[in-house]
């Protein structure tokens, strides 16, 4: 199994971003998915969720409102849209098949600053 990250960058306070994640070797359309985050000197937190069939999206309190997750089942694709970021949110993001981050990539940094 394979999950590889891209799309992350530099935004200003205010800015969005849309990252993705490739998943390959896996049945992808039957798992539930996740995005991980890694700030500098942190451990791991869970960001976003979302089922097989994209039926159930759930958010950490820290990104409600503000980041959507979703998959493409038929291309083996999963996203991150993050709106208006916050310098809170920069760190390096992750695609994992668990919330503890199992079968994470290599990831893609967001950097949020002015």
């Amino acid at each position: 199994a394979r999950l590889m990250e891209s799309g992350g960058g530099r935004v200003e306070p205010g800015g969005s971003l849309r990252i993705s994640c490739e998943a390959s070797g896996l049945a992808f359309w039957r798992i539930w998915m996740w995005w991980v985050r890694q700030a500098p000197g942190q451990g791991l937190e869970w960001v976003a969720k979302i089922d097989s069939n994209d039926n159930t999206r759930e958010y950490h309190d820290s990104v409600k409102g503000r980041f959507t997750i979703s998959r493409d089942n038929s291309e083996n694709m999963l996203y991150l849209q993050m709106d208006n970021l916050q310098p809170e949110d920069t760190a390096r993001y992750f695609c994992a098949t668990s919330v503890s981050g199992d079968g994470r990539g290599p990831g893609t940094q967001v950097t949020v600053s002015s």
